[in-house]
């Protein structure tokens, strides 16, 4: 799925993100406003995990809800 399309609908994504990456705080989503770079940003802080595995995760969670949506 396009990012600009997953930043446009913030609002309704950001339960999604939610479910993905459950130690998000509603205030982590709140900032992040649909901004990828800082959504890999807290991947990076929460998870510690590294920032090209932090943009693989979104990138394939991104891809997935094109195909939820499909359906």
């Amino acid at each position: 799925m396009n990012w600009d399309t997953v930043q446009g609908n913030w609002l309704q994504m950001k339960g999604k993100v939610k479910e993905k990456w459950g130690d998000l705080t509603d205030d982590d989503l709140q900032m992040l406003d649909g901004k990828k770079d800082q959504l890999a940003g807290k991947l990076q802080e929460r998870y510690g995990m590294a920032r090209d595995e932090a943009e693989r995760q979104i990138d394939q969670w991104a891809d997935g809800l094109k195909e939820t949506l499909k359906h």
